[in-house]
């Protein structure tokens, strides 16, 4: 992709739309407390890029061969989509690979997108090749009856606490995680808060011994 172009964005047919988002979050099953409730917007990905992806991005693809399912390149970055049962081998070649050599991961986040059916649930891994100064994200998807995908602590040691924050918010089982528990949350907590399916109010807190009502509560939305 070149300067001048990497930073337009999507054009028509570049786009897949998986459904539409109501509200500021798209938060079902409990009242509206952002007050932008009557908001209705399609939730689209950009669409797969076709080859040649361009420059060293063609690189780490043929590193790949075999293993992606689909490839984004979307604003001069590159993302590959990759099967949960591919992603060990799609993880050590990425890091082991002389040409390719991402010794870094800096993290895993969690996407929730209920319309996305039978990929529901999304891992988003970050990494960095500092041998080559490349950046690429790894994209793996689960659904919400099946919430597992492999760990990748033993590959990337740096995703321990990440793995255990997005089950955390996320509800994604990582198998082979050695310690998958709540990290921010309490233990006995019930749900997985950054899920759109978990109710925006509707939970009192306490602070220093004082009880603050849930935000439903406290005051009225029309």
């Amino acid at each position: 992709m070149t300067e001048e172009n990497k930073n337009l964005p999507a054009q028509p047919g570049e786009i897949e739309s998986i459904g539409e988002r109501h509200g500021m979050f798209g938060v079902q099953g409990s009242g509206d407390t952002s007050g932008y409730g009557g908001i209705v917007k399609p939730t689209i990905y950009p669409g797969a890029a076709q080859r040649p992806y361009g420059g060293w991005f063609d690189v780490v693809a043929d590193g790949l061969d075999g293993l992606i399912d689909k490839v984004v390149v979307h604003r001069g970055e590159i993302t590959f989509h990759i099967s949960r049962e591919n992603l060990p081998e799609a993880a050590k070649k990425l890091r082991d690979q002389p040409d390719l050599r991402f010794e870094f991961c800096s993290g895993v986040s969690g996407v929730h997108y209920p319309d996305d059916i039978g990929r529901e649930l999304h891992a988003v891994y970050h990494l960095m090749s500092m041998t080559w100064n490349r950046r690429i994200r790894v994209e793996v998807t689960c659904p919400d009856v099946d919430p597992h995908i492999p760990s990748l602590i033993a590959l990337y040691p740096t995703l321990d606490w990440h793995e255990r924050e997005t089950w955390d918010f996320f509800g994604i089982i990582f198998d082979g995680h050695p310690s998958l528990a709540r990290i921010e949350m309490p233990d006995d907590w019930p749900g997985h808060p950054q899920r759109k399916d978990y109710p925006l109010g509707g939970i009192p807190v306490e602070y220093k011994g004082a009880t603050i009502p849930p935000p439903d509560e406290r005051r009225a939305y029309s």
